[in-house]
């Protein structure tokens, strides 16, 4: 058997662990040949591949980012994409595609094998841990400790300086980064999108915390939106699976924050310093493990599943399923960390 395999989306700490695992076991155990698409979904759709053996794979553990490169090509959005990919398999005699992405790159899995028959496993992957179906997907873990590391960084310079430091997170339309790199921090004020915040309600915490002698962090994700008012966003582009880019709710908090309540604010914007560098062991563990068990469901022709966690299992669910809706913060867990505003 020849199994195709691609990363797609944005890049995150722990695809290459993934891409090892897969064939290390993939060669070792089954006597199966891979054949690594480039550039996510652009690869098999272009006919653009590149052997992947065992001595392609050495050293790549605690490498960030990803050997075969990725995007967020959208094939159902190219002329005849379906057809394409087809013929391009065939060329590349693969028998199977294993696709590791997040909710774009396995909703394009899940299409391929329901509606054209193509064989696909999918792994999930994304460093905003919104996948439905799994506890948690790798690179969250890596994503979470920089950004508490930058936090914790940026308490010296706000109190040396006592000003508000504004701390934009990614994490799209969830706030998992931003909750748990806000808590891990100490933050004073954490904003999330699941829930709509009061503007007035944050500068009479940023009051507060100058009351008690201390420069107040806020860690705000990057689709958190006022009670009153849109998301704010830099410009208005878009991908193609239609997603707005996403950033710029620091920069306008700051500026609120500062004309009304007369301290000085600043921003720092993390964004793709969360994407990059080693992965946490964490991260390294939980994508070797997701790699060695979707090269078993290769195995067990168990098409259209995506590995996910649970608990301490891995398991199989339909990559439909996972794909269907977002995994949001919930309210109750949100409310708990309350105790810490102001």
């Amino acid at each position: 058997m020849r199994v195709g395999v691609l990363t797609g989306g944005g890049d995150c700490p722990g695809l290459n662990a993934v891409i090892r695992a897969i064939v290390r076991k993939g060669v070792q155990e089954y006597g199966y040949e891979f054949t690594g698409f480039r550039d996510g979904w652009r690869g098999p759709l272009e006919g653009i591949a590149v052997p992947l053996g065992i001595p392609a794979v050495r050293g790549i553990l605690p490498r960030g980012g990803t050997i075969l490169g990725s995007s967020r090509t959208n094939p159902f959005m190219a002329d005849n994409g379906v057809r394409r990919i087809k013929e391009n398999l065939e060329k590349y005699e693969i028998d199977a595609l294993i696709a590791i992405g997040g909710e774009d790159t396995l909703g394009v899995a899940a299409r391929m094998v329901e509606e054209h028959g193509i064989p696909c496993v999918g792994v999930p992957k994304t460093i905003d841990n919104d996948l439905s179906a799994t506890d948690y997907t790798f690179g969250f873990d890596t994503a979470v400790g920089i950004a508490t590391e930058a936090i914790d960084r940026l308490h010296t310079t706000a109190e040396s300086h006592m000003r508000v430091l504004v701390v934009e997170v990614m994490g799209r339309h969830a706030g998992w980064i931003a909750l748990h790199s806000g808590l891990a921090g100490g933050a004073n004020v954490i904003l999330i999108p699941e829930q709509r915040f009061d503007l007035d309600q944050v500068c009479a915490w940023v009051h507060s915390r100058f009351k008690a002698t201390y420069a107040p962090i806020v860690v705000v994700a990057e689709g958190a939106m006022p009670k009153d008012g849109d998301m704010v966003l830099k410009d208005g582009t878009t991908d193609s699976y239609g997603h707005v880019r996403l950033s710029g709710v620091g920069e306008w908090l700051a500026k609120e924050i500062e004309r009304r309540t007369g301290k000085e604010a600043r921003t720092t914007v993390l964004g793709h310093v969360q994407r990059g560098g080693t992965p946490s062991a964490f991260d390294r563990w939980l994508a070797t493990r997701f790699g060695l068990h979707a090269i078993d469901a290769v195995r067990d022709g168990d098409w259209g599943q995506m590995v996910a966690l649970r608990g301490t299992d891995i398991v199989r669910v339909p990559i439909a399923e996972a794909t269907a809706r977002l995994k949001t913060v919930d309210p109750a867990l949100y409310a708990e960390v309350g105790v810490f505003f102001g």
